[in-house]
């Protein structure tokens, strides 16, 4: 068969997150599974390049003394790690330097970067707008290429870019909700105000993806990427999700540089309608 119909570096652009590049644009995060041996081989399935882990210590080590890092190729994975469970801009700088130390130990390639998360309480697990912003500012500052989890507010979305933001990342809903994509206009309005005169800022739908079709849907936007987690760990059969958000993720982005059809009030025949026999 053709290449051009099979391979899809024929059919696409790389990923570009600041320095870094990719084939896949979907982002596995490495969290809520079962045992580290099921969370190796979704990673597998989802044929992600990059992965987010939590870099906080106690995070690192499961009850069994286990350490995560034994389960991730780091010569396969660069590592995003993030500052999950952060409720302060202070404590998620700190934790951000952290990542950073550890992954310059282990000459991971994601030692330069971090995946911003200051969130604003325990129960919507929503970020802090005041404190995600002044914490890009100060990561910044310090040489991060900070991706932002933020809401889907365009406002917020632009000053973090403003703010130096190498990718801003609007939740499609609620950490680990599993709704989708709730408010498909706020996150075109995000793509229209981030990618005005910079049409390859790259923008990351992240939280709430609970199916493929979520993930098909956001890729169908005009989104440049899905990061996603709880997912594909929760999902009754891990493996089998893993490879449909993966496909999802190749689909939806194929969609979107292929160009939908316009919505129409009346049928359009789809064969035609001259040369008809009996005519």
């Amino acid at each position: 068969m053709d290449s051009r119909f099979t391979d899809m570096s024929a059919l696409d652009t790389k990923l570009s997150l600041g320095s870094h590049t990719f084939a896949s644009r979907l982002i596995v995060g490495t969290g809520k599974y079962s045992t580290f041996d099921m969370m190796r081989d979704c990673l597998i399935a989802s044929e992600a390049e990059v992965i987010t882990v939590a870099v906080r210590r106690e995070r690192l080590i499961d009850a069994e003394g286990r350490n995560i890092l034994d389960y991730i190729d780091l010569d396969k994975y660069t590592i995003l790690p993030n500052t999950a469970g952060c409720f302060t801009a202070e404590d998620a700088v700190r934790v951000a330097r952290l990542g950073r130390e550890i992954l310059q130990g282990l000459e991971n390639p994601g030692a330069d970067w971090v995946k911003l998360e200051v969130l604003g309480d325990t129960k919507t697990l929503l970020p802090d707008p005041v404190a995600t912003l002044h914490a890009t500012e100060q990561l910044v500052r310090d040489g991060f290429q900070v991706l932002c989890y933020t809401t889907d507010d365009p406002i917020t979305a632009r000053r973090l870019k403003e703010a130096g933001a190498t990718s801003v990342m609007p939740a499609g809903s609620p950490i680990g909700s599993g709704q989708g994509i709730l408010n498909p206009n706020n996150i075109r309005i995000c793509l229209e105000y981030l990618k005005d005169g910079d049409p390859e800022y790259p923008v990351i739908v992240d939280a709430g993806v609970g199916t493929a079709s979520d993930v098909a849907i956001a890729m169908e936007l005009g989104c440049d990427g899905v990061l996603l987690n709880t997912g594909i760990a929760s999902a009754r059969d891990p493996l089998r999700m893993a490879h449909a958000m993966n496909m999802a993720c190749r689909a939806g982005r194929l969609a979107w540089l292929a160009g939908r059809i316009p919505k129409k009030l009346y049928a359009t025949a789809s064969s035609p309608e001259t040369g008809v026999i009996g005519r």
